[in-house]
């Protein structure tokens, strides 16, 4: 039986966009649906995995088509699960509300047991390092901090799923569930991935994403609208500037999500505790990037600018982040000079995500306009940039 979730409200942006991202983000899936099918626990401070290869998870030489979807999750199924009659005892949920990626919920209605089928969006390799996506979630579960990985096929990935509620927009600017995340996000900084280089990858993915948007577009409505509002010169001039300038700040580098959006959090009433789902643009970044982003998100799908956090909502929360980070109480000058960080930072997540949708408006087959997201986030970074650099 196959049931579709409905469209995740103001489902209008993707990135990372909103709609958007993995596991059932909100780039992947509704509100109510998440990964991981073990609790998410609190994991001591200085997390490290070692010993763990991408080659030991199994793998199923299957590529799904996207034109016969179910069809391909039947398949993998049948082959990850053997024992389950998956025509007759599974029920299938497709997530609707992504734009990266499709995304399949499978019951198994006998066990009562969840798993997550997410098969990557038609060229995105070009977008994603899925190998550096596999050690994510590799790592992460050995630690506690992600769902179990079941397998993987040729074009995606099977992985368990975490039971809870997907935030809301409106629960990204809660005062004690926004502090629950602060926490969460310096737990998360304090991974360390096993044989990754301990450089940032934040410029060098988005000149890389930068090389890949199409010298001409081949939707002549895209091509008129891109080349009437852009001029790559322009951009690839303003991205070196931002990276001379964010760079000089010695942001500490640490393993960051690099896509909290609310879709992307997963909130669990009986434990009163937080997990974060979605974790292929997980990578070795800057903090004030990851929390920069995070508050950006705070707008929401309809990039409501108005949503962006307050000084007065930011200061406690970047204090709960880095009294968890240091597992000790920190001074004002601490808390302001991570304020002014996380403020410059901001201007590269809407720099990032605006070529990530330069990208996407060619390749993707979703129906979402890239392009006007891409527009929507370059005029906001533009009006701010001044602002925020001052500061």
């Amino acid at each position: 039986m196959l049931t579709q979730s409905p469209p995740t409200p103001s489902s209008h942006h993707g990135h990372g966009g909103k709609t958007f991202h993995s596991s059932c983000s909100s780039r992947d899936l509704p509100r109510d649906h998440h990964q991981g099918c073990r609790k998410c626990h609190v994991a001591p401070a200085a997390e490290t995995a070692s010993g763990l290869s991408i080659e030991r998870v199994p793998a199923f030489s299957y590529t799904v088509n996207h034109e016969d979807l179910m069809t391909g999750v039947e398949t993998v199924l049948h082959h990850f699960f053997p024992s389950w009659k998956v025509e007759t005892d599974v029920k299938y949920v497709q997530c609707t509300a992504g734009i990266t990626n499709k995304l399949v919920r499978c019951i198994h209605k006998p066990s009562d047991t969840s798993v997550l089928i997410r098969i990557y969006g038609k060229g995105t390799d070009v977008l994603i390092d899925r190998e550096q996506e596999m050690q994510n979630l590799l790592t992460l579960s050995n630690i506690g901090l992600s769902p179990p990985i079941h397998g993987r096929f040729e074009n995606g990935l099977v992985y368990g799923f975490v039971p809870g509620a997907q935030f809301s927009v409106e629960d990204m600017r809660d005062p004690h569930k926004s502090s629950l995340v602060a926490a969460q996000l310096a737990r998360w900084h304090k991974v360390e991935m096993p044989g990754v280089k301990a450089a940032p990858k934040l410029f060098s993915t988005m000149w890389q994403w930068l090389d890949e948007v199409p010298a001409t577009y081949s939707d002549p409505e895209k091509e008129a609208k891109f080349t009437t509002s852009l001029h790559m010169t322009e951009i690839r001039k303003e991205l070196a500037e931002m990276q001379q300038t964010l760079e000089a700040l010695n942001s500490p580098v640490t393993f960051c999500h690099n896509d909290l959006l609310s879709g992307n959090i997963v909130y669990d009433e009986k434990t009163d505790s937080v997990a974060f789902i979605d974790y292929e643009y997980g990578s070795l970044s800057y903090r004030g990037f990851d929390i920069g982003n995070h508050f950006c998100e705070h707008a929401g799908f309809d990039c409501d600018w108005s949503l962006y956090p307050s000084k007065a909502f930011q200061i406690p929360w970047l204090r709960t982040y880095l009294e968890t980070s240091s597992s000790a109480p920190v001074d004002d000058s601490a808390v302001e000079a991570l304020y002014r960080e996380v403020a410059k930072f901001s201007l590269a997540a809407h720099f990032y995500w605006a070529i990530w949708a330069l990208v996407q408006a060619e390749i993707s087959d979703l129906d979402f306009d890239y392009l006007d997201y891409a527009l929507t986030r370059l005029e906001y970074m533009r009006t701010v940039k001044e602002q925020y650099l001052a500061l």
